[in-house]
């Protein structure tokens, strides 16, 4: 009952003290902060969205906020990201900023599918970026620029299928003298939405040269693009600019039956903006788009390129514009190089620079990274060199893998070492049992002495064969292994309290060692229990997770200095719940985050390595409360591979594998073994193959993952080696023997073979085929001939050889021995069953010989064959090439 009295109290003192330090405040400051509504309180630093007060409305707003950021930099480019806060089509109707002119130079809004990060914020004017892949400008306002208004009935649309799950948020600002009393920036967004659909849809139609070259010293380089409109008609109403520091003037315009219109013309040095379109101008189907970009080479000493650093150039003009939603693209571009014959008939105007005065010069906004190359990856198709997991990804064990046994013990940790092998980290004939520790988690087994297998096994992917067998009689109860830049392994161990750098090179030397040996404690000096390790390659800072009895994460440099600690974090500072066994960390260099795997919390956290900010949390059903192991791959929008573990409160949830998108947390895929199952899976990796192991402590084995579809790609490839092997054949048998043909020719024709398209390949075959069953009949004709000839006379001397024998036999009746077959075609048979040797036949006679008959066979008679003889005429028979085709 107290509690509303109390309230009330803590209420009217902080309307006091608000109003009394209104009182207090320059009026300098009051006017710039509050007539600018850029707050600086938690509230006005929160991006949100507002539902709309009347439940059935379909309108409602979005608050795009920096989080409360001090730019540490003159010229200091800062992103956030928000989701799309709906999964159904939504449309931006109107954009309301909320930034001072005093503090903030320019703002920014994209639309993307995948943002570049999503932390609180980043730094995107560094190699970062704002967005991942595809990117589109919506919004932009800078000081002393007229703000872009939408027209009524048209929108931005968003969410769903539209491309668009994320806005990202980038301002840029410029000098920071304005942060001397040390004030947090809120500055932002107001975003107007609707669900309702909108008659007209916004979007951006983006010209870009890609191939100027502006030489040093010349006064004058002109940079043209123009390409032919073959869509439904749009109708632009806001147009921007964008070029470096070289730009003098960037003008846009419509071409139709030889006349060239305005859409709009604008120093690239003036505020990045939407500025409105010169006049009313429809584009449809036949009309040409143009734009020339203005550039000077003065004060350059060496030709400047486009590309998207400082140094380099930019020559960009984007129109907004709007399109019955019926038939609507929401991005076009173009980046055809204009003729000059096309181009002979700009206007004059396009050529006059417009004069900037120094106050509105903004020579800064050109000196970092340039802002807009987000747009030059989406168009060149630039990603990073990531590869998305494609939709049919499935990891399926592989049955195969070891190819003999590894003999392990415990597996504890998993790792890649610098050649990519696979390092396994296992407890040989240790256990972790009940009477491993008591109650002060001191290990009570010292009198068994260390492991006197090699713990460290490097092992070979692909095969299973072990490569180096080290870590003797070094440890006691191994957990966790990491490797660094040299190639060293990092590894925990429980029994040890510590942390210990050991050489790879076999002579298992203790090169580092943190923590106190079977000393347990939580200060800076000991662990408790440590469960995992990782180094980040380039800082060469060393992360702890410690572990089952603390609840933490240490960080140390690459020597072993201690740095910092955090525990567990929380979008609601409220709500925070401590770890439960930080089990398993991964490091994610392209992000500079580090995460753990919280295994009796069931989640995954993750924090900024330089900060230790907490960025996201990552909590599944299908976890089952239990997360014991992650690892990390950068691809797509990055990928974290997780594995969960037996739950005291949960016992249905199966052992699994999960493949989960870092950006969006969907689990893309589950994995287990087929055959067996996971008992304590307890470690895992993956390859440069993408190949995933998984360590089981239980089982006592690591089992290999390969991607189903890699598993297709292999017989697919096969295939195709198969079909390229008969193309070869087919390329040889066209080459006649006596024809000087050139490997080059030769090359040429398998080329050519191989470029034909399928059905016409099938077809041949096909006739192919018809030919070889349906001789040719001129062919055949002479070959008839000569083989009658010679059947005549030798069934003539047949004829007369019988009837010489059976006279023989009826005048003189001579009892002949028994033959196998009785009679005469006993005599016939000879060896073989079933063959006819003429040979012998005729050599019991007087007056033949054996010769040109021996081996003469039919079915059967190949075992007669001389087995040495017969081998060399095979070798012969493969070894050469197939017999030329005959040209007719």
């Amino acid at each position: 009952m107290m509690g509303l009295p109390v309230g009330c109290c803590v209420v009217v003192l902080t309307l006091i003290c608000h109003s009394h330090s209104l009182e207090t405040l320059n009026s300098w400051h009051r006017s710039k902060r509050s007539q600018e509504n850029v707050g600086s309180g938690p509230s006005d630093c929160v991006s949100r969205t507002n539902p709309p007060q009347d439940s059935n409305s379909p309108n409602f707003s979005v608050e795009l906020r920096m989080p409360g950021v001090v730019p540490a930099a003159s010229d200091t480019y800062l992103c956030m990201a928000f989701p799309v806060p709906t999964s159904q089509d939504a449309f931006i109707v109107d954009f309301i900023p909320q930034a001072s002119m005093d503090t903030v130079h320019h703002m920014l809004l994209f639309g993307c599918r995948t943002p570049m990060s999503t932390r609180s914020y980043w730094d995107c004017g560094s190699v970062q970026g704002t967005c991942k892949g595809e990117a589109s400008i919506m919004y932009a306002w800078a000081r002393n620029a007229p703000p872009t208004k939408l027209p009524r009935d048209v929108g931005f649309k968003v969410g769903r299928n539209s491309g668009t799950s994320y806005f990202v948020l980038q301002v840029h600002y410029g000098d920071i003298s304005a942060f001397k009393d040390r004030h947090r920036d809120c500055s932002g967004l107001t975003l107007r939405m609707t669900t309702k659909p909108q008659p007209f849809i916004a979007g951006i139609y983006l010209l870009m040269s890609m191939d100027t070259i502006v030489p040093p010293g010349k006064a004058v380089t002109n940079a043209d693009i123009a390409c032919d409109y073959a869509s439904y008609p749009m109708y632009p109403f806001a147009f921007r600019t964008h070029t470096h520091q070289l730009g003098k003037v960037v003008s846009g315009y419509r071409i139709r039956d030889g006349k060239w219109t305005l859409i709009g013309r604008q120093s690239p040095q003036l505020p990045q903006a939407f500025y409105a379109v010169n006049k009313e101008v429809t584009v449809k189907y036949g009309d040409t788009l143009a734009a020339r970009c203005v550039f000077t080479g003065e004060g350059r000493t060496t030709p400047t390129y486009i590309g998207g650093t400082s140094d380099d150039e930019m020559c960009n003009f984007y129109i907004m514009y709007y399109m019955d939603s019926r038939h609507a693209t929401p991005y076009m571009n173009c980046m055809d190089g204009g003729s000059s014959k096309l181009f002979k008939h700009i206007p004059a105007e396009a050529n006059v620079p417009i004069a900037v005065s120094p106050d509105q010069h903004t020579s800064m906004m050109h000196r970092g990274p340039a802002t807009d190359h987000q747009d030059s990856d989406l168009l060149l198709g630039a990603n990073g060199g990531e590869q998305a997991l494609d939709q049919d990804y499935h990891l399926e064990e592989d049955s195969a893998w070891p190819q003999s046994s590894l003999q392990l013990g415990q597996v504890a940790g998993l790792a890649l070492d610098a050649d990519a092998n696979l390092v396994i980290f296992h407890r040989g004939d240790h256990h972790w049992g009940a009477e491993s520790f008591n109650d002060m988690a001191q290990y009570q087994q010292r009198s068994l002495g260390t492991i006197q297998q090699s713990t460290i096994l490097v092992v070979n992917p692909a095969s299973g064969n072990i490569l180096k067998a080290s870590g003797r009689n070094l440890f006691y109860l191994p957990h966790g292994i990491t490797t660094d830049q040299d190639n060293n392994y990092w590894v925990t161990d429980v029994a040890l309290h510590q942390v210990l750098k050991v050489s790879s090179d076999g002579r298992d030397r203790t090169l580092l060692a943190l923590g106190q040996a079977f000393k347990p404690g939580d200060d800076h000096a000991h662990f408790c229990q440590p469960t995992d390790v990782v180094v980040d390659r380039e800082s060469g800072n060393i992360f702890v997770s410690d572990g089952y009895c603390n609840a933490r994460i240490l960080k140390f440099t690459a020597d072993g200095k201690y740095l910092s600690e955090w525990g567990a974090g929380s979008s609601d500072r409220r709500r925070r719940t401590p770890f439960r066994i930080p089990h398993s960390l991964a490091l994610l260099p392209d992000r500079n985050e580090v995460c753990v795997a919280d295994r009796e919390n069931g989640r995954i956290q993750c924090f900024l390595t330089e900060t230790g900010e907490f960025v996201k949390e990552i909590k599944k059903e299908e976890f089952g409360g239990e997360v014991f192991a992650i690892a990390y791959s950068p691809v797509g929008d990055g990928v974290i591979f997780a594995v969960n573990g037996n739950s005291l409160y949960d016992s249905t949830t199966p052992l699994r594998g999960f493949t989960i998108n870092y950006s969006t947390k969907e689990i893309l895929d589950v994995f287990s073994p087929e055959k067996e199952e996971f008992e304590i899976p307890h470690a895992i990796v993956e390859t440069q193959d993408g190949s995933v192991f998984v360590g089981d402590a239980g089982s006592q084995s690591v089992f290999k993952f390969s991607s189903e579809k890699a598993h297709r790609s292999v017989k697919k490839a096969g295939i195709e080696v198969q079909e390229l092997e008969e193309m070869e054949t087919i390329v040889h048998t066209k080459v006649r023997p006596g024809n000087n043909i050139s490997k080059t020719a030769a090359i040429q024709d398998k080329q050519a073979v191989a470029e034909q398209p399928q059905p016409q390949k099938q077809q041949e075959e096909k006739e192919k085929e018809k030919n070889e069953l349906k001789p040719n009949k001129a062919q055949g004709i002479l070959p008839a001939f000569i083989t009658t000839l010679l059947l005549v006379p030798l069934v003539l001397v047949i004829s007369i050889g019988l009837f010489v024998c059976w006279r023989k036999n009826s005048r003189h009746e001579v009892k002949s021995e028994p033959s196998p077959g009785g009679g005469i075609l006993g005599k016939i048979r000879g060896k073989a069953v079933g063959g006819l040797n003429l040979g012998n036949f005729f050599a019991s006679h007087k007056g033949y010989t054996r010769q040109g008959f021996d081996q003469l066979s039919t079915e059967g008679s190949d075992q007669e064959r001389n087995d040495e003889e017969s081998s060399e005429s095979e070798n012969e028979e493969y070894s050469a090439l197939p017999p030329p085709r005959s040209s007719s």
